[in-house]
């Protein structure tokens, strides 16, 4: 069976690595996480699978933050730690 990216993995699940949400992309997370929040507002879960989506919700938030927090990070390497503001009337250097 292929799995639609707006599945979302049962919380509760055993198979489910912790070490395995490294791998998973930033948009996934987002994914996953909106599917989360709509099964919680549904109102359809107990409350052991309450805590648990609310659990694996937590995860996927800090998986995104630190992706997040990576890519500012590798802005700043780029840009030398220093980010100029845009100024349009300088002189290219072409000369004219």
């Amino acid at each position: 069976m292929v799995k639609k990216a707006a599945e979302v993995k049962d919380p509760g699940d055993a198979d489910a690595d912790p070490q395995g949400r490294d791998s998973l992309s930033y948009e996934d997370a987002i994914v996953e996480l909106e599917a989360l929040v709509q099964r919680m507002e549904g109102g359809s879960l107990s409350l052991e699978e309450s805590l648990a989506a609310y659990r694996r919700g937590a995860e996927l938030v800090a998986h995104c933050r630190k992706a997040l927090a990576d890519v500012q990070q590798q802005v700043k390497v780029l840009e030398g730690n220093l980010l100029k503001p845009f100024e349009p009337d300088q002189d290219n250097g072409t000369g004219g």
